[in-house]
């Protein structure tokens, strides 16, 4: 398929002016495909006699085009492009009458029957440029127009879309007209959804899911709402322009490639978060700001939107950043910035330092296909981290009318960097030209290193800094706690620039030195080597959450730089995560612990005893647990536990009771884990894993299972996985993940040693064969990640060099190959 250019969408965009969409979708003509007929009024600019453009499809068959009335021949179609030849200056209609492909990779119209009923449901996700997967379409962001949409569906089914849906009859479904949005928006969710509606402030709003997670959906209906109502109230207290759509679903749909997806007025998210099983308050918490995160998107991205995709940060930052700042301010969970402290800034970190970085706001995205590859944790995390350094430079009250001056000037349309630039200088005297070049437009990770000199009672502190970005920082001096016990006592947080203008008085020297306390930058820290002393004693005792997560940063960030031990890290994990009461610290810490340190920075001669620690840290945290208190952080405890079992005996005794002592007792969720891992271990078979299919038989019992049967310690049941993944086309996107995620295990390097050096050609031949998404969870998790050595390296760049995989691929391989060479770095540091 064609990629669009930039110099090509910008040329398209001074030809053509784009106004009307009229789509009919046929949902009735098979399992296959699905009719789609697409009517475009536009006009070409300009007073010269005619010009050339082009309208994009990609059809299963074209059957008919005709231009004023006037028929095209549908074989001229090339890949996925139609010519539009001699046009004449005015205005004109197209007519475009074809079949489309269902999907099962999670683009475009993606399809699936869910095994628990038999029930079939359809979505679209037509972001970045899957548009043209579901209808004709001049398919760039900054052609917006105003669009019709009818949709003929099987009885029984309910249609969704951008605007209110009537049922006129037959299966015959209309939605209301849309204001002016760009083509990757329109979306239609359609099938038997369970539904549950309610209005608030004179809108309709729903939440709907697939009919066998109804019971699910509805023990979370009133928490659903209440954050819905809570983020959309807050919202209107900050912007000017009110919510522009004229209606608010929220759709929880199946094999959803992303957490989420920002459709006006129809939000997709990934039916996951209909919670089948037992979650922690984090997960709550991430829901809800997954929440808030896309209702900010109706205003940035959707209101307001990037004219081409380099700005895709006026996008994703600033929904990522009100996400996490409207949950803290209008719900319950007050505590989202240490999620984001400890989970998703160590995403942006860690991609921050790879060859692929690039800047928040990237002048170099040439055309479509590389602009997919730049959403990551430098357009989420990264930009979202420089948002809040903004504000904390700018102030909230500046930022905010910078913000609703943006909307003013261009609701309904599009907008660059510049133009936002232009309105934040609008509110403030400072400088944002200057800070956007140094924030937005570099790329990398300052390091802030503190130095206390001085005679004690007059010591003075300095910032040295690697890199040239400005930091408004806060500093947390700490002093050890009169009452002993670990605890250290905050004295005082200090204000403080960087660069420095001179050395900061700090009076006494505290026990510890915490730079960026309070996590308002962007910047790796390191502690001198008093406040690491305090750190290993008395990390436990820092009275803040948000203080330990920019702790426990640092030294996850020291062990990827090869200057902390893996085995000091354990050792403090093991000495103060018994003792912590965040979830989101603990789940975390263990989550890089088991799955970096343990799985790739130790050898494997020491993992057994990484393994070991982790183990005894959990048995810790369960025994500590036992009063019931502490729901999440035991279940916590459990599925780590769970995860880092080197014996079955404990777990398959958990398996066999249903249900751990003291509790919790086993859901689907912990009991596929455990099944998982006692397949892991060679300690089930393929009759206990059909036993518990039958018992749960819904989706996410089949990806359990496939998961499970990829797991098993056995030459054939590896050989029929790598067949069903690399050989045939037939898993979804969800069940090649649940494969992926099941073969490559370190417990079974010698009998998966032959698949590495096959695993380079097979996946640029699947990613050829199926596209970005598929090539993206080959890239992601069915590479062989357990595998550190020079060997496995070395071919992976000769992949690079040699076998041209298609772009999505091309970038997961070269950050999954960076990532193998730091672990064979912190390995040798390690062994020094």
């Amino acid at each position: 398929m064609s990629v669009l250019t930039r110099d090509e969408a910008q040329t398209r965009a001074r030809l053509l002016d784009v106004h009307h969409y009229a789509i009919d979708l046929d949902l009735t003509r098979g399992d296959d495909t699905f009719d789609s007929r697409t009517a475009i009024r536009f006009t070409v600019r300009g007073d010269t006699d005619s010009t050339d453009t082009f309208v994009e499809v990609k059809p299963a068959q074209l059957r008919a085009v005709t231009l004023d009335g006037q028929p095209l021949d549908p074989a001229a179609l090339d890949e996925n492009r139609l010519a539009l030849k001699n046009l004449a200056p005015g205005e004109h209609e197209l007519r475009v009458d074809a079949a489309m492909r269902y999907s099962r990779t999670g683009e475009g119209m993606h399809r699936f029957t869910d095994p628990a009923d038999g029930e079939t449901y359809v979505y679209t996700q037509l972001f970045l440029d899957d548009v043209q997967r579901v209808y004709a379409a001049f398919d760039q962001p900054d052609l917006k127009a105003v669009f019709d949409l009818t949709v003929t569906a099987p009885e029984g089914w309910t249609v969704l879309a951008n605007g209110v849906t009537e049922d006129t009859g037959e299966g015959r479904w209309k939605a209301a007209t849309t204001p002016l949005i760009s083509t990757y928006l329109v979306a239609v969710a359609a099938g038997p959804w369970h539904s549950v509606r309610t209005e608030h402030r004179g809108l309709p709003f729903g939440i709907h899911c697939r009919r066998s997670l109804a019971p699910y959906l509805d023990a979370d209906t009133d928490e659903l709402f209440e954050v819905t109502r809570a983020c959309f109230d807050r919202y209107h207290e900050k912007f000017d322009e009110p919510y522009p759509f004229d209606s608010y679903d929220q759709a929880f749909v199946p094999e959803f490639n992303a957490g989420a997806m920002e459709n006006p007025g129809l939000v997709t998210f990934r039916d996951d978060f209909v919670f089948r099983s037992a979650v922690t308050d984090t997960q709550r918490q991430t829901r809800a700001m997954v929440i808030a995160h896309e209702m900010a998107h109706m205003w940035f991205g959707d209101l307001v939107t990037l004219r081409w995709w380099d700005d895709i940060w006026l996008n994703e930052s600033f929904a990522e950043y009100m996400g996490y700042q409207t949950t803290a301010e209008a719900t319950r969970f007050t505590d989202t910035w240490t999620e984001f402290g400890v989970t998703r800034k160590a995403w942006g970190y860690d991609a921050d330092q790879r060859p692929s970085t690039h800047p928040v706001a990237p002048e170099n995205v040439l055309d479509t296909a590389s602009a997919l590859l730049n959403f990551d944790g430098i357009s989420y995390a990264k930009g979202a981290s420089a948002l809040r350094q903004l504000v904390a430079w700018l102030g909230e009250k500046d930022f905010l009318a910078g913000i609703n001056t943006h909307f003013e000037r261009h609701k309904f349309a599009n907008a660059s960097l510049a133009d936002f630039i232009d309105s934040l200088a609008a509110a403030t005297d400072r400088d944002v030209h200057a800070w956007a070049e140094t924030w937005l437009r570099t790329t990398g990770v300052d390091t802030l290193v503190p130095s206390v000199t001085g005679d004690n009672g007059s010591r003075a502190l300095t910032v040295r800094r690697t890199g040239e970005r400005p930091h408004r920082i806060a500093v947390g001096l700490y002093d050890q706690s009169p009452g002993g016990e670990g605890r250290l006592t905050p004295r005082e947080r200090l204000d403080l620039d960087v660069p420095q203008a001179e050395p900061r008085s700090i009076g006494k020297l505290p026990a510890l030195v915490v730079l960026n306390d309070g996590d308002l930058s962007y910047a790796k820290i390191r502690f001198d080597a008093d406040s690491f002393r305090a750190v290993r004693e008395g990390l436990s005792g820092l009275p803040d959450p948000l203080t330990r997560a920019v702790v426990w940063n640092a030294l996850r960030d020291a062990v990827r730089d090869g200057e902390l031990p893996a085995a000091t890290y354990l050792d403090i994990a093991r000495a103060h995560l018994p003792h912590e009461t965040d979830l989101a610290l603990v789940d975390g810490v263990l989550a890089f612990a088991a799955g970096q340190v343990a799985d790739r920075y130790v050898t494997p001669e020491r993992r057994p005893a990484a393994l070991s620690t982790l183990a005894e840290l959990c048995r810790d945290l369960i025994r500590r647990t036992e009063d019931g208190d502490h729901p999440g952080l035991r279940l916590i405890a459990v599925r780590h536990r769970i995860a880092t079992a080197a014996h079955p005996d404990t777990i398959a005794a958990w398996l066999a009771d249903g249900i751990v002592p003291g509790g919790p007792e086993l859901d689907p969720e912990l009991r596929w884990s455990i099944l998982t891992r006692l397949a892991v271990l060679g300690a089930v078979d393929e009759d206990a894993i059909a036993a518990e299919l039958a018992i749960d038989p819904s989706a996410t019992g089949q990806e359990g299972a496939a998961r499970c049967r990829a797991a098993l310690p056995d030459a054939e049941a590896k050989a029929r996985a790598w067949e069903a993944m690399f050989a045939s086309d037939d898993l979804s996107n969800y069940l090649f993940t649940a494969t992926a995620q099941g073969f490559w295990q370190p417990e079974q390097t010698d009998l998966v040693r032959e698949y590495v050096p096959r695993y380079y050609p097979e996946a640029v031949a699947l990613a050829a064969r199926r596209g970005p998404a598929i090539a993206e969870a080959a890239g992601r998790w069915a590479f062989p990640a357990h595998a550190v050595d020079a060997d496995t390296l070395r071919l992976g760049q000769e992949c690079l060099a040699d076998a041209d995989p298609i772009p999505a691929l091309r970038r997961k391989l070269a950050d999954q190959l960076d990532d193998l060479a730091r672990a064979l770095r912190v390995r040798e540091a390690n062994t020094d």
